[in-house]
C-alpha cells in the first residue's frame, strides 16, 4: 500500500507540530520540578488525558489488534482491567499519590523504605522503562510498514528523534500538551474507522450475524473454554489474572507518577476518572476494525510479510475504510499513541536518573550533592541519552522474528514489573513492615518468574495466568512474613514511616504549597493548538473524494477545531478582568511550602 504525497505531507506537518509544541512550552521549565512534573500545576482534564494516552501505545493497534483478529472480544478484557485500575485510582489511590508530594517513584520508595530500597528500584526501573519504550516504538514501525510500505528502520529513527526533541525541549509540560493534542487526533479518527467498519458490514446487528455466519461465535466469545487457545489463554483464569495484574500495576507506587503533575488530590481523582472513561471507550471501539478485517479481508491480512501477520489487521481495515487523505492521518494517530507513551517514559526515566540515581552516587562517593540549578540541564542531557538507547533497542526488536509484540509486552509485565509492584501496593496499607520487606518480597516473587523462564527454554512454557498467580501468591506471602520483624525496626525508621502516611493522608493546600494557578493558560494553549489541528484536517476535504468522504474529513476536522475554539474562548473569558497569570512557583521553590516528607 504505497503512500501518497499528501500522506507524506500530513505526517511531516504532524511531526513539525510536535516539535513546535515542545518549543512553545520550553519557557515554562524554570527548574527540574517544572521539567519533571509541570510544577504541580496540571489541570485535571490535561493530566487525565495524558494518563490515558500514556497507558497504551501502537501495540494496541498491532499486537492487541492481532489478538482481536484471532480471538475476537477477549482482548477487551485487558482494557476492562485497565479501566478497573483507573477506577480504583479515582476512589483511593490517585489523591494519595498526589499527596505524597514527590517528583519520582523512587523518591516515594525512599520515604517509605529508605535509601537502599530506593536505589535498588531506581536502578531496576531505568532498563525496564527503556525496554517498554523501545517495544512501543517497534510496534509503531510494524504498523506503518504494513499501512504504507515504509522502511521500518526509517520510521523508528525519524519518529524517535522527533519525540526526543520534544521531550528534551518541553519536559513534562510538553508531555501533557502533546498528549492532549494527540488524543484529539486519535479518538475521533478511531471512532470514525470503527463506525465505517460497522457500516461496511451492514450495521450493528449484521456485524454480529456476520461473526455467526463465519462460524466464529465461539472463537470470538470474550471468555473461551479451556483448550481452545494454547496455554489456557482467554479463559476465566486468564481474565482473572488480567484483573489481578491491573489491580497491582495500576495502584502500586510504581504508577504514582501519573498524578505528580496534578494540582491536588481532587484534580488527581478527576484525572483518574477521565483516563478510566476513555480507556473503557477505547477498549470496545478499537477492536471493531481487526474483527472486521477477519470477516472481510482475512486473505489480505494473512498475506502480509510481517513477523506475525495478524498484527497488521488494523492497518488493513483502516486503509480499506478511510477516504483519500485520511490514511496519512491514521498513521499520525498511531504516532500519537506511541509518542504519548514514549515521551512519558523518557521524562519519568530521566527524572529517576537526575533526582534519585545521581544524588545516590554522590552520597556513595562522599561528594557534594548536585546543585538544583544544574538539575534541569542534567535532566535534558539524560533525556537525550535515553532517547538514543530507546531508538537503538527499537531497531533491534523490529528485526526479531517469532513472538509478536503482544507476547513481548505480556512477558515483560508478568516476569519483571509485577514482582516489583506487589510490595509497593501492599506497603500503602501495611505500616508495620521493616525497611527490607519490599526487597525481600520482590526477590521472592521473582523466583516463579525465573522458574518459568527455565521451563520455557526447556519446552514447557508457563501460561500467563500461572505466572501471575504464582508471582502474586509468593510476593504477598513473603511480604506478610516480614511483619513480625517490625519490632526490630529503629525509632528513626518508625518515625519515617509515620511521616510517610501522614503526608499521604494530608490534602494538598494548593494556594500555600504551589501558588497562583495557570488553568486558563493551559486551556487557551491547548485550545489554539486544537483549533489549528482541526483546521489543517479540514483542508484534506479539498482532495478528490466522494461526498461521503469529504463529510467524514470535515466531521473530524470540524469537531476538533470547534472544541479548540471553545476551549480558547473559555480560557480567555475566565481570565478577563484579572491581572493575568504569572509564573507559578513550583512546590520546591514556593515560599513557606510545607515539607511533609514527600520531597527531601
Amino acid at each position: 500500500m504505497p503512500h501518497s504525497i499528501v500522506d507524506s505531507i500530513t505526517i511531516g506537518v504532524y511531526l513539525i507540530l510536535l516539535i513546535a509544541v515542545g518549543l512553545r512550552v520550553r519557557a515554562l521549565n524554570r527548574n527540574s520540578a517544572d521539567f519533571f512534573r509541570s510544577g504541580c500545576q496540571g489541570t485535571w482534564w490535561l493530566v487525565g488525558v495524558s494518563d490515558f494516552m500514556s497507558s497504551f501505545s501502537a501495540w494496541t493497534f498491532t499486537g492487541a489488534a492481532g489478538v482481536a483478529f484471532e480471538a475476537g472480544w477477549s482482548v477487551a478484557v485487558i482494557f476492562l482491567a485497565n479501566a478497573f485500575g483507573f477506577l480504583l485510582n479515582a476512589i483511593w489511590f490517585a489523591p494519595w499519590f498526589r499527596q505524597l508530594r514527590a517528583t519520582t517513584v523512587p523518591e516515594i520508595i525512599r520515604n517509605r523504605f529508605g535509601a537502599s530500597t530506593q536505589q535498588f528500584y531506581a536502578w531496576c526501573n531505568v532498563p525496564i522503562r527503556i525496554l517498554y519504550s523501545s517495544l512501543h516504538l517497534s510496534a509503531l514501525a510494524i504498523f506503518t510498514a504494513a499501512a504504507f510500505g515504509l522502511n521500518i528502520s526509517d520510521v523508528i529513527i525519524v519518529v524517535g528523534i522527533v519525540i526526543l526533541i520534544t521531550a528534551v525541549t518541553g519536559g513534562s509540560w510538553a508531555v501533557l500538551s502533546t498528549d492532549f493534542i494527540q488524543m484529539l487526533i486519535l479518538m475521533p479518527l478511531t471512532l470514525l474507522i470503527a463506525t465505517l467498519c460497522i457500516i461496511k458490514v451492514g450495521g450493528p446487528i449484521e456485524f454480529f450475524h456476520a461473526i455467526q455466519d463465519k462460524g466464529l461465535s465461539e472463537q470470538f466469545a470474550p471468555i473461551k473454554p479451556h483448550g481452545m487457545f494454547p496455554n489456557g489463554s482467554y479463559t476465566w483464569l486468564w481474565a482473572g489474572a488480567m484483573f489481578l495484574q491491573g489491580l497491582f500495576m495500576s495502584n502500586s507506587m510504581t504508577s504514582a507518577s501519573r498524578y505528580f503533575a496534578a494540582k491536588d488530590g481532587t484534580a488527581a481523582r478527576k484525572a483518574a476518572l477521565v483516563a478510566g472513561g476513555l480507556t473503557l471507550l477505547g477498549g470496545f471501539v478499537w477492536f471493531i476494525p481487526p474483527i472486521t478485517a477477519r470477516l472481510l479481508f482475512a486473505d489480505e491480512v494473512l498475506a502480509s510479510t510481517a513477523a506475525k501477520p495478524a498484527e497488521v489487521a488494523y492497518a488493513v481495515a483502516s486503509a480499506k475504510m478511510l477516504p483519500a487523505g485520511l490514511t496519512g492521518l491514521m498513521v499520525v494517530a498511531m504516532f500519537a499513541a506511541t509518542g504519548s507513551s514514549m515521551d512519558t517514559g523518557l521524562n519519568q526515566t530521566s527524572a529517576i536518573i537526575t533526582r534519585d540515581i545521581l544524588p545516590g552516587l554522590c552520597r556513595l562517593t562522599g561528594r557534594a550533592s548536585v546543585p538544583e540549578r544544574w538539575m534541569l540541564t542534567i535532566g535534558r542531557i539524560s533525556t537525550a541519552l535515553l532517547g538514543v538507547c530507546i531508538i537503538q533497542l527499537a531497531l533491534y526488536f523490529s528485526g526479531t522474528k517469532g513472538a509478536g509484540i503482544f507476547e513481548h509486552m505480556l512477558a515483560l509485565g508478568s516476569m519483571l514489573v509485577m514482582p516489583m509492584s506487589i510490595p509497593l501496593f501492599l506497603a500503602l496499607f501495611v505500616k508495620r513492615a521493616p525497611w527490607w520487606s519490599a526487597l525481600f518480597s520482590m526477590v521472592c516473587a521473582l523466583v516463579p518468574s525465573a522458574i518459568s523462564m527455565v521451563d520455557s527454554r526447556a519446552g514447557s512454557p508457563w501460561s500467563f495466568q500461572k505466572e501471575i498467580f504464582w508471582g502474586v501468591s509468593v510476593g504477598m506471602a513473603s511480604f506478610f512474613a516480614t511483619i513480625p520483624f517490625w519490632r526490630f525496626a529503629t525509632a528513626e525508621y518508625r518515625a519515617s514511616v509515620a511521616r510517610f502516611f501522614e503526608t499521604m493522608y494530608t490534602p494538598v493546600d494548593f494556594a500555600k504549597e504551589v501558588g497562583v494557578e495557570s488553568d486558563n493558560r493551559q486551556l487557551r494553549t491547548a485550545g489554539w493548538f486544537a483549533a489549528l489541528i482541526g483546521s489543517l484536517v479540514c483542508l484534506l476535504a479539498l482532495l478528490p473524494n466522494p461526498a461521503s468522504g469529504r463529510i467524514q474529513i470535515l466531521s473530524i476536522g470540524g469537531s476538533v477545531a470547534a472544541l479548540g475554539l471553545l476551549m480558547a474562548r473559555a480560557g480567555r473569558v475566565r481570565s478577563t478582568g484579572s491581572a493575568g497569570e504569572s509564573r507559578v512557583p513550583s512546590v520546591d521553590d514556593a515560599p513557606g511550602a510545607p515539607n511533609l516528607g514527600g520531597t527531601p
